[in-house]
């Protein structure tokens, strides 16, 4: 199933059986807890009452007098301990035990002749009690009232030493929470005892509210109130001291009864029936350490075949699973809530919701998950093999893209995960249809092994290949809006509100869109490449920075990966692609530098080469993974023999992410162009090569076409390969190409060239009429004459023809070619 539930306690594992040991332990009659048997058969009676800020469960079991036993689970230690007995039968509705364990507050009401709990009709009691058990002591009723009430002791953050004040809030159906302040002293020893019982000061926290959650983990206790029929949400902070205050305020647009009463984590309520859950609402708060804040809400709806929640993002952060037993389980990424198919839907009778608990589920601090009718505490955990085995098997490319992203961000061994995901896509390249794989995988990628270095990077930085999702996602309609941001209350924040506090700010304060892109890196290295063909240069100091911007990322890459490749990449220089790399990293400098104030330049710059790396590093590693699984190695790339169909997977592997990269702009590894084309040199026949020459799929770098000139033959299919390569190189290249292939073609086009250069700046001179001719010339006026000429111009030029490259050409090479086409186009 997509999200594990790993247990941390079990009552039936770990206290039953201790119980069992102290009834067995127990010989006197009478003895507290009364025989084995007893526990046995009020088996149903043993729950969960609370989960403390330490993750203590505190439990209850009554025996078959009705007594009502409280016991405590240390989930540090793996220990049960005994902390007290009512010797009544009564209902318990919430207990808390303080951090020393030496309170226990506990609100208990009476059963009816009946053997039910009372409906708190008039003349019956709900009863408060203030217990010293360090020993077990006095008892002081702290309520007695006509109405249910809540308890739960404050936890400070340091636990170092005992506290001389606790803190315990009280919390009314009548719609307010109350704290007491609660001083103990010790007395004989450790003997600890309330030091003034008869008077407890109190204070009130909040009233009038109709929903309240309680976060026993940050101690914060979230409530709604109603302002003019409007729903705010409050949240107030706990401090170590028992102080508090209210940290902000914010409008929700959902409809809360102003008689209606909810209170989430306060303890464990009773089980409801799981028939009756559409007819209650829900709402939740969640948060993390990174300043998330979101609330979920469900109204009550009427019928299962339509149901509808809410999602507020205060502020966006990784995922938010949403469940419903027996119907639907949604993995929400709050990360990027506008695109829709980055969130997971499983609905029906799909397996990952047959495959939870389908008893309800209470959602408490942190990833924990309690579940009232197992007794068990679970943490929730993703699941990663099952989310790699479901990406193999979904037809939907919503789900594939989903899982895709759920994988990189929340993965615990990013290399392994990688490695499993480009294995899926070197195997399923043409398998999406609504968006390019390899682009998502790329960028999506990139992104995440850089998004811890700092907050409100999905602002900068693309997250995905993709900017809307129009394509429909079965059974899911999705609506988004804007929302008011929280009215922070104080002015001083520390923790996770200066973290919060700083996203809203961002939030606030921000331009919509800032995402980068590489347009502007587009633009500058065409008009580079375009200089470079005309002679122009920029200044020394520009290109120099740009090399070196290059020499930086390759540097950084190769420091990553330690293990020597099998692909033959980056055994060249391949000018083009180190400048668009150096290119890139100089614009995405500038652009971080923008918009990440407070953060050093150095670690931006290393910030950008890590990026960059990746990039290049992805691209390397699916061709690493295809090369290796269909065994393939440089020395086989021979021409002569024909290819294999592991070597045409593997060129259209190429050409897909050569179509990846291109559309977004983005940098190859240095000799992925050489290799793509001796690739396809190899797989396709000459009309096919030649179109992918034309359009530009397959580039002639000079590596390439050194290696063709050198290891093919000249048989009659090969001297039209070389000169359909020849015909479409640049100039420059095609004259030193051309030097490599001993041919009369080659030797012809080396002559033209020869001859272009010479009569570029010809001025005629007058000339003599008598024409020396050398032994052995042939008997050919107008080439001897033109000869003499390009002699002539020779000897006055050999600084040029040297620099230019023709020390091997001379008018005697040019005649000797000249006679050698005729011969050919004669026949003779």
């Amino acid at each position: 199933m997509a999200l594990r539930l790993v247990s941390d306690f079990d009552l039936r594992k770990d206290v039953l059986p201790w119980l069992r040991s102290q009834r067995a332990a127990s010989a006197a009659p009478g003895a507290r807890g009364g025989g084995p048997g007893v526990l046995e058969n009020n088996y149903e009676s043993l729950r969960i009452l609370n989960v403390e800020r330490n993750e203590n469960i505190i439990y209850t079991y009554k025996d078959d007098k009705g007594n009502v036993f409280f016991g405590l689970y240390d989930c540090r230690t793996r220990q049960n301990e005994h902390l007290y007995t009512f010797e009544k039968d009564l209902h318990v509705v919430s207990c808390s035990v303080n951090s020393e364990r030496t309170l226990l507050a506990a609100s208990l009401v009476h059963f009816t002749k009946e053997g039910r709990k009372n409906e708190l009709q008039p003349g019956s009691k709900c009863l408060t009690l203030l217990v010293e058990i360090h020993p077990v002591n006095n008892v002081k009723v702290l309520k007695a009232v006509d109405s249910y009430i809540w308890v739960q002791f404050l936890y400070p953050h340091v636990e170092s030493r005992p506290l001389a004040e606790n803190h315990l809030l009280l919390i009314s159906e009548e719609k307010y929470i109350e704290k007491f302040h609660i001083q103990v002293i010790q007395e004989d020893g450790n003997r600890v005892v309330l030091k003034d019982s008869g008077h407890l000061p109190r204070e009130r926290v909040a009233e009038d509210f109709v929903w309240a959650q309680w976060d026993m983990s940050e101690q914060r206790l979230y409530y709604v109130d109603l302002k003019m029929s409007r729903s705010v949400l409050k949240c107030i902070q706990f401090s170590a001291d028992g102080k508090f205050n209210l940290m902000f305020e914010a409008p929700l647009d959902i409809t809360l009864s102003d008689s209606g009463f909810k209170l989430v984590n306060f303890g464990c309520d009773d089980l409801q029936d799981q028939k009756n859950l559409s007819k209650h609402l829900t709402l939740c708060v969640f948060t993390n350490h990174t300043g998330t804040l979101c609330v979920c809400y469900s109204p009550k709806f009427d019928s299962w075949g339509k149901i509808t929640y809410t999602v507020f993002y205060f502020h966006k952060d990784y995922y938010v699973a949403v469940y419903l037993p027996g119907h639907l389980f949604h993995l929400l990424n709050i990360q990027h809530p506008d695109l829709i198919c980055h969130s997971l839907f499983l609905t029906g009778n799909n397996e990952v919701v047959d495959m939870l608990p389908h008893s309800p589920l209470q959602s408490l601090s942190g990833s924990l998950v309690l579940d009232l009718c197992s007794g068990k505490l679970y943490r929730a955990v993703l699941n990663q093999s099952y989310l790699l085995q479901f990406l193999w098997n979904t037809q939907l490319d919503c789900e594939k893209m989903a899982v895709l992203h759920c994988v990189l961000s929340c993965g615990r061994d990013p290399q392994f995960l990688e490695a499993k995901l480009i294995q899926w896509i070197s195997e399923n390249v043409s398998a999406c249809h609504s968006f390019d794989l390899i682009q998502e995988f790329i960028i999506a990628s990139s992104y995440w092994s850089i998004y811890p270095e700092t907050s409100n990077m999905d602002k900068l930085l693309p997250y995905s290949s993709v900017f809307a999702w129009d394509t429909e996602i079965p059974g899911i309609t999705l609506v988004t809006e804007e929302i008011p941001l929280p009215f922070m209350k104080v002015h001083s924040f520390k923790g996770y509100w200066e973290k919060l506090n700083s996203n809203l700010e961002y939030v606030k304060y921000s331009k919509p869109r800032l995402l980068y892109d590489n347009s502007m890196v587009q633009k500058e290295w065409h008009s580079l490449i375009s200089e470079e063909k005309t002679g122009r240069r920029r200044s020394m100091v520009y290109m120099r920075n740009i090399r070196e911007n290059a020499m930086k990322v390759i540097s950084n890459l190769e420091a990553r990966n330690l293990e020597p490749r099998l692909t033959p990449l980056f055994q060249e220089e391949d000018n083009h692609q180190r400048l668009l790399m150096g290119l890139m990293v100089s614009e995405l400098k500038d652009h971080l530098l923008r918009h990440l104030q407070g953060i050093e330049k150095k670690k931006i710059e290393q910030m950008v080469l890590d990026y960059i790396s990746k990039l290049l590093d992805l691209i390397c590693q699916i061709l690493e993974t295809s090369w290796r699984k269909h065994h393939l190695h440089p020395q086989l790339l021979h021409c002569s023999r024909r290819a294999s169909a592991a070597e045409f997977t593997v060129f259209h592997l190429m050409t897909r992410i050569l179509e990846a990269t291109r559309t977004l702009f983005l940098p190859l590894p240095p000799g992925f162009h050489t290799l793509h084309t001796m690739l396809g040199v190899h797989c396709l026949p000459l009309y096919n090569l030649l179109h992918y020459f034309d359009n530009g799929v397959l580039l002639l770098t000079e590596t390439a076409v050194t290696r063709l000139m050198k290891d093919l033959d000249n048989s009659e299919k090969n001297e039209k390969l070389k000169f359909s390569i020849i015909v479409r190189l640049p100039p420059l290249i095609g004259q030193k190409i051309c030097r490599l292939w001993d041919h009369p073609m080659s030797s012809n086009i080396i002559s033209r060239n020869h001859v272009r250069v010479l009569l570029l700046n010809y001025k005629k001179q007058p000339r003599s009429s008598m024409i020396d001719k050398s032994p052995g010339s042939v008997e050919f006026l107008p080439l001897n004459y033109f000869i003499e000429i390009l002699a002539d111009i020779e000897s006055s030029n050999r600084a040029l023809l040297a620099f230019e490259g023709h020390d091997n050409v001379d008018a005697k090479f040019v005649e000797e070619a000249a006679l050698k086409h005729t011969t050919m186009l004669l026949g003779s």
